[in-house]
């Protein structure tokens, strides 16, 4: 008896789900998934590339494994011994203060979509990952000397996603080279609304007005990743990441529309002008180089740690989205320290010895500059592994803080929750029975 073309089927049916599931994502990724008003500035918030596995340990992933996906690092995908499909989901709770008031916000959102494929000295993986998400709502007053007020409110929402096609090969057992191709696309759209109020008679002194823009994203970016890996003395494994991101430009196609504005006495907003186009012409969007080294030590299956430091040629990175001589953009560097700790990962006995205890540390200077203060970017981060035979669930808690209240600034502080699931499987195998 033949069972080949019954595994065929389940393998089809396996591709047809996974494809389908990425389909799905791109749903959870066209939501509003920031609430940060630092999303005003350039692409707006830029995600954390990876799973949480890797973001329990402050974002650390510089080795490969046989049954985990490494986002990070396309060399990888050769390391790979099943087939995995990885998906993950957060939650974030964010405080937001200036000097004078403070407000909370939540968003729930999905952080990737992705399938890796082993292929003997090959892999290849396929996925979807959000890049960057647009978010917020500001309110700008001044009073002139003549007590009238000027409000103008600022609205921005959207996100560009990224979708990857990567390869790896390993050399040897101690060297994977790998890449991924990947393209970037989505809409970014912002309001602002200006209107005079004069406070002297409690009433408006003209009528507002309303500036609606929409910027529509695509373009291509690569990334090139290697990874080392080599027994040492006493057992021990050294290990080593490098990846590299080229500059690339994305191409945005503009609209904007002028309308006017009024309100009634609740304070309802209504339109007084059928809305005009206003022709803009379309420019190109910069997203800067990245190069990233990381190093570590430990045992298999036992204990890692490790850090790692990325620089990025963000001083290129331009603000085609908004007109602020307040901010720019400087080189930056991101700092990251983690690691994992196992008990005994074959225990028959005990499953909490069987679980991933991981913990890490980073910061990040993002290269965003506003009233000449640098918006740094911190946080710690812990995260357990639970195993389900040769999948897992993994669950990371991050406390983070984010700006300054100084100049007239927004802190975050923030914490985010996220669980990941990592299925794996043996798609491509020949089963004969006679």
């Amino acid at each position: 008896m033949n069972f080949l073309y019954t595994q065929k089927i389940k393998m089809t049916k396996k591709i047809v789900l996974s494809f389908t599931l990425l389909v799905t994502g791109l749903l959870g990724f066209s939501q509003e998934n920031t609430s940060s008003p630092y999303s005003y500035y350039g692409l707006g918030d830029v995600r954390f590339r990876g799973t949480h596995d890797a973001r329990a340990m402050g974002g650390l992933n510089i080795t490969g494994d046989s049954i985990s996906l490494n986002l990070q690092n396309p060399a990888s995908y050769s390391r790979l011994y099943l087939t995995t499909f990885a998906v993950g989901g957060s939650s974030n709770f964010n405080n937001l203060k200036n000097n004078t008031t403070t407000e909370q916000a939540q968003r729930t959102s999905l952080d990737y979509l992705a399938v890796g494929i082993p292929m003997g000295k090959f892999g290849a993986s396929f996925g979807l990952i959000p890049y960057s998400a647009v978010g917020y709502k500001i309110n700008l007053r001044t009073t002139d000397e003549n007590n009238i007020l000027r409000n103008r409110q600022l609205l921005g929402s959207g996100n560009v996603n990224n979708f990857f096609v990567g390869g790896a090969y390993n050399y040897n057992q101690h060297l994977s080279f790998g890449f991924n191709i990947e393209y970037n696309f989505g809409v970014i759209n912002n309001t602002s609304k200006q209107t005079m109020f004069d406070l002297n008679t409690n009433t408006i002194v003209q009528l507002g007005t309303k500036e609606e823009n929409s910027y529509n994203i695509s373009g291509f970016s690569y990334n090139l990743g290697i990874l080392f890996n080599k027994k040492i003395q006493n057992n021990l494994n050294l290990y080593s990441s490098l990846t590299y991101r080229p500059k690339s430009e994305f191409k945005t196609n503009k609209t904007r529309n002028l309308s006017l504005i009024a309100f009634d006495n609740l304070g309802n907003e209504f339109q007084v002008t059928e809305p005009v186009e206003i022709e803009i012409p379309d420019e190109n969007i910069v997203l800067p180089s990245k190069l990233s080294l990381g190093f570590g030590i430990g045992k298999t299956n036992t204990w890692m740690l490790g850090s790692e430091i990325s620089f990025s040629n963000s001083s290129k990175q331009n603000n085609l989205f908004i007109e602020n001589s307040n901010s720019t953009y400087k080189n930056s560097q991101r700092y990251t320290i983690g690691g994992y700790y196992i008990p005994k990962y074959d225990s028959f006995n005990s499953y909490l010895s069987r679980v991933v205890y991981r913990a890490g540390f980073r910061y990040d200077t993002n290269g965003l500059v506003i009233n000449n203060q640098t918006i740094n970017d911190y946080g710690m981060n812990f995260g357990l592994g639970l195993p389900l035979g040769v999948s897992k669930i993994d669950v990371g808690f991050e406390f983070g803080k984010r700006g300054t209240t100084s100049s007239g600034l927004i802190q975050e502080n923030y914490f985010n929750l996220s669980i990941g699931l990592s299925l794996s499987d043996k798609w491509f195998k020949k089963t004969l029975i006679d």
